[in-house]
């Protein structure tokens, strides 16, 4: 909810394209103190905060979605312009401050005539006049005010210079300006012969504004170097030549060389996801540890009843669920916003766009998709990068079959299973397999929903890929820091909650109905004692009575109520089922031999009804096939929750990816076994 106090004090708006200077002259202005809120009714999110308090203004500062223009493009951006003319909550701005690249003039310029036009209080706050200096150029803030007829500042959000000068233009417009007129809506009034037109202007307007600084002896001849790079719509005029600076020319043309460009983007994409697969992992590890020592803990301190093991099994194991997820989530972040804010990310998603194109993505698809192999929920996060609501819920909706992480333990115990001792070459080079056919997966359900998406995805089709190539620039760190943080302080309040209730869920199945079994401890260590009576409850419990109730769906693939409970289980999360088949086959080896022991008791368990062995190489491929495909994890499903605004989609997630998963081991299991596999 959004406070009175933003009501009863002047409320500014900051509005320009995508990588402007917005959020970073947000977050000087605001000090870094703000909340994110949604828009009602919709996911596009805003974030707004007082004016910080070291510039004597009390107002509220809003930082809306990057928009291009006054006509949307996306749903999205029809929300975000929607939400500028009359705000749900807290109407219109009675000042905007419009943000433009100094370096872009010709394509920024066009949202602030739009503005200006449709009536809006309008401040123009130049951004990137350092970038612009070493491009050997300068502007003239005077001579652009007199054009636009309206306050124009030069500010530069990573050092803070300008900030004074534009909090006096603020105090001066909102002083000098008695009550807020009604715009029109821009919309209606914009025809093909005024946007030319509006072109036209700003093009003599960027000839008169901006002007050469005097050139020093050994300075960089950019005409020629732009000669050698191979641009969309070529620039003409003199200024337009000196668009590109050496440092970003000279860069461009190795990172976007039609065979280096590529190289250097796997590279590049390799190591963030490897910086997201094993960085993560000791940290990781130490978050699982420490949650696993407390809950330890707090089953020794309570004892073994009902209140212990919802502490213990629910509560805290609940949230170590939720809180082992962080590392990978910050380092996620933490690189995209490095790779965003040098300005790569945008290359990179150019060079991937037409091959993500022929199944219905685009470019930015492919971090998401990519991230997906080390977790699906931050990769699920990283979707909030692609600015067209349907490319980004059809993303959303195939980040699931990539191969995550969780499922490792999985195939490693099921790889076991089907390869020889002595023989792990073979089982690297499954795993491999398996990888890759994730991927194809992925390709083809992407290709068929593309095709059915009007029925799947029930969004507005709007869909296009224009991208600024933005400047090579060194990082703010401060600034990717605090945006890591807040990303993951979103993930922690948007999913844990969820999440924490789905494994209290779980968990209730699991322990459920609660008694004390009574097994022989004879030659048992106090701990195997625990790992039977937990094996023997979880046998009697209404997970096992939902698995029993499932017997008809599990005899077709060739497995029995057991597989269907560790399957059950592995909802928590994938990697459960390994742990799961520990308890319901009552293995209790220490953790060094956990693997060894599930294997030997997998090798002669039977099907109770028949005596046929239970686990054969028809149903262990299975298994993998059903892992591959199978949306076992409601961490995920919360997360897609979140971001898709409804149930809709991750309904449709579960159903689909576990109708293709079942369906699939069915062929699977009696193909081999028709083959003789089995």
């Amino acid at each position: 909810m959004i406070t009175d106090s933003i009501i009863s004090v002047p409320l500014i708006t900051l509005v320009g394209p995508p990588n402007a200077g917005k959020t970073t002259l947000f977050n000087l202005l605001s000090g870094k103190n703000h909340k994110t809120v949604n828009y009602p009714g919709a996911t596009v999110e805003y974030a707004i905060s007082k004016i910080h308090a070291k510039y004597n203004l009390k107002a509220e500062i809003l930082d809306s979605p990057g928009i291009i223009s006054l006509i949307p493009s996306s749903p999205d951006e029809r929300v975000a312009i929607e939400a500028l003319f009359s705000h749900p909550e807290i109407g219109m701005p009675d000042l905007i401050v419009a943000t433009v690249d100094s370096t872009q003039l010709s394509r920024h310029l066009l949202l602030v005539e739009q503005l200006l036009q449709a009536g809006f209080n309008v401040i123009v706050a130049l951004t990137m006049t350092d970038m612009l200096h070493k491009r050997g150029m300068d502007i003239s803030a005077a001579l652009l005010e007199e054009e636009l007829n309206c306050p124009v500042a030069k500010i530069n959000g990573r050092t803070g210079s300008g900030s004074r000068e534009l909090i006096a233009l603020i105090e001066r417009r909102l002083n000098s300006h008695q009550g807020v007129p009604a715009p029109l809506s821009f919309e209606k009034s914009m025809q093909i012969d005024m946007l030319i037109n509006s072109y036209r202007d700003i093009e003599r307007i960027e000839k008169k504004v901006l002007y050469e600084l005097p050139v020093k002896p050994d300075s960089f001849n950019l005409t020629e170097a732009n000669k050698k790079l191979v641009l969309l719509n070529q620039p003409k005029s003199s200024i337009d030549n000196l668009r590109l600076d050496r440092t970003t020319v000279q860069i461009d043309n190795i990172l976007l060389h039609k065979v280096w460009g590529f190289l250097f983007f796997f590279l590049i994409m390799s190591l963030t996801f490897t910086s997201i697969f094993w960085f993560a992992e000791p940290l990781m590890n130490l978050v699982d540890k420490g949650f696993s020592e407390l809950a330890d803990f707090a089953q020794s301190f309570l004892g073994h009843n009902v209140i212990g093991d919802l502490i213990s099994s629910g509560i805290i194991s609940g949230t170590g669920s939720v809180m082992v997820f962080l590392p990978q989530i910050i380092i996620l972040f933490l690189i995209l916003g490095l790779l965003e804010d040098t300005g790569y990310l945008a290359r990179g998603a150019m060079l991937v766009d037409r091959p993500l194109s022929k199944i219905g993505l685009n470019g930015r698809s492919f971090v998401p998709m990519l991230s997906g192999f080390a977790c699906a929920i931050p990769a699920i996060l990283a979707a909030r990068t692609i600015p067209n609501k349907k490319e980004r819920l059809l993303t959303v909706f195939i980040i699931p079959l990539m191969s995550c992480s969780a499922r490792l333990p999985v195939y490693t115990l099921l790889i076991a299973f089907l390869i020889l001792p002595g023989k792990l070459w073979l089982g690297g080079i499954l795993l491999a397999a398996i990888y890759i056919f994730s991927i194809f997966s992925s390709i083809i359900t992407a290709s068929l929903i593309n095709k059915l998406k009007n029925r799947i995805i029930t969004e507005e089709d709007n869909s296009s890929f224009i991208l600024e190539l933005p400047s090579y620039r060194m990082p703010k760190l401060s600034i990717v820091l605090y945006n890591t943080y807040s990303s993951a302080k979103v993930y922690l309040k948007r999913a844990g909650p969820v999440i924490l209730f789905f494994s209290l869920s779980i968990w209730f199945l699991t322990y459920f109905p609660n008694y004390n079994p009574v097994v022989e401890s004879e030659g048992l260590s106090q701990n195997q004692i625990v790992q039977l009576q937990n094996a023997e409850r979880l046998a009697g419990s209404y997970a096992a009575d939902l698995g029993k109730f499932i017997q008809p769906v599990m005899t077709p693939i060739g497995m029995d109520w057991r597989v269907g409970v560790s399957l059950i289980a592995a909802f928590a999360a994938r990697e459960v089922f390994v742990s799961s088949l520990a308890l319901i086959f009552k293995v209790t080896s220490d953790d060094e031999k956990l693997q060894e022991s599930i294997l030997a008791a997998m090798r002669t368990a039977t099907i109770e009804d028949t005596g046929k062995k239970l686990f054969t190489t028809s149903t262990i491929i299975g298994l993998i096939v059903f892992f591959v495909f199978a949306l076992q994890c409601l961490s995920t499903i919360a997360v897609s929750r979140k971001e898709t605004g409804g149930w809709r989609i991750p309904v449709l997630q579960l159903v689909i990816f576990t109708s293709a998963a079942y369906i699939f081991t069915f062929i699977t299991v009696n193909g081999l076994r028709f083959l003789g596999l089995d």
